[in-house]
């Protein structure tokens, strides 16, 4: 899918499940129109916010190729993390470090909040989205998903996005759960260089893949749950993303859900196993306005729409059940 309007979201983008290219979305803002210049004027536009916070960011030694990912026996990882100033950073970048150099997911609010007066998306205002700005040169960062819906922004530099849809999961060769570079699964295949003897069915889930390559100013919309992995492919590249959720922000994450499931389900035997399938069924995934009609109103308790009240019982409930 595509849209070319200039500085606007079409109606059905937001609520598409499809990824959506967006190209020129960014192009009138300062930011993009310092970078279409010079890497130097991107870098000075940028300087001019910088709070003098420490900021996280990783860094790799050149032997990475770029490759943000763990470490050869995946006891870590293969970079370090360090705490640098706005200014040091867009300073390395354009210098031309030989280190692969990454500031992720920093909160354009926290850091540095008068970025955002003349580069914004009025548009997304009433999902009071969570905005974040990327910094680096040409890095690699590893195929995973995000909970929230997301519209990327590509603001220097150049991007690739390789896009998988959450069907794919069992053809990506996810990574551990429980050890993450940055707090989500990610493929162990290197989209950039994907070995496919050691991963094959891989080979399926590039049949299903959608690649995006962005230049300055053009934007990508991604629904919630779509594996991709980016690779930056300048050596100064800047990104600003906007987060949002279409569920209320007393949901929790299900990836707690399934790690209990992990937890609680998986090693059983498989007729149970099957019989909680039916279950989680019946309750989840099947539910409707039938689920529960049987239960007089006053006393359906977590059967009825959870909402912050009952959303904090539960999860004192949940709490104290595993406190054990």
């Amino acid at each position: 899918m595509q849209a070319e309007a200039l500085g606007a979201i079409p109606a059905d983008v937001l609520q598409s499940t499809q990824p959506v290219l967006l190209p020129g979305l960014v192009v009138h803002w300062p930011l993009v129109q310092a970078a279409r210049r010079s890497d130097a004027d991107f870098c000075d536009y940028l300087r001019a916010f910088d709070s003098g916070q420490r900021l996280m960011t990783w860094r790799g030694s050149p032997a990475i190729g770029g490759r943000f990912f763990y470490n050869d026996d995946f006891s870590g990882f293969n970079f370090a993390r360090e705490g640098h100033t706005l200014g040091a950073v867009l300073d390395e970048l354009l210098a031309g470090s030989a280190d692969a150099v990454y500031m992720g997911s920093t909160a354009i609010d926290g850091a540095c909040p008068a970025l955002r007066q003349h580069n914004d998306l009025p548009a997304l205002a009433g999902f009071n989205p969570l905005v974040s700005l990327w910094l680096g040169n040409r890095i690699r960062v590893a195929t995973h998903f995000d909970l929230p819906d997301n519209i990327a922004c590509v603001v220097a530099g150049r991007r690739r996005f390789t896009l998988f849809p959450p069907d794919q999961v069992a053809n990506l060769y996810i990574g551990p759960l429980d050890l993450t570079p940055a707090g989500q699964p990610v493929s162990l295949v290197d989209q950039a260089r994907p070995d496919l003897a050691r991963f094959p069915r891989y080979a399926e889930a590039l049949r299903h893949a959608q690649v995006f390559d962005l230049e300055p100013g053009d934007a990508l919309f991604l629904p919630s749950q779509w594996w991709h992995g980016v690779e930056s492919l300048d050596p100064v590249s800047g990104l600003v993303n906007f987060w949002w959720r279409q569920s209320p922000p007393f949901m929790d994450t299900p990836l707690n859900t399934l790690m209990m499931a992990l937890l609680t389900l998986r090693d059983l035997p498989p007729a149970q196993r099957n019989a909680w399938r039916a279950l989680f069924d019946h309750y989840v995934f099947d539910a409707n306005g039938e689920t529960a009609a049987h239960i007089p109103p006053g006393a359906r308790g977590i059967l009825d729409p959870i909402n912050d009240h009952s959303a904090r019982q539960l999860r004192a409930m949940l709490l104290n059940r595993l406190n054990r």
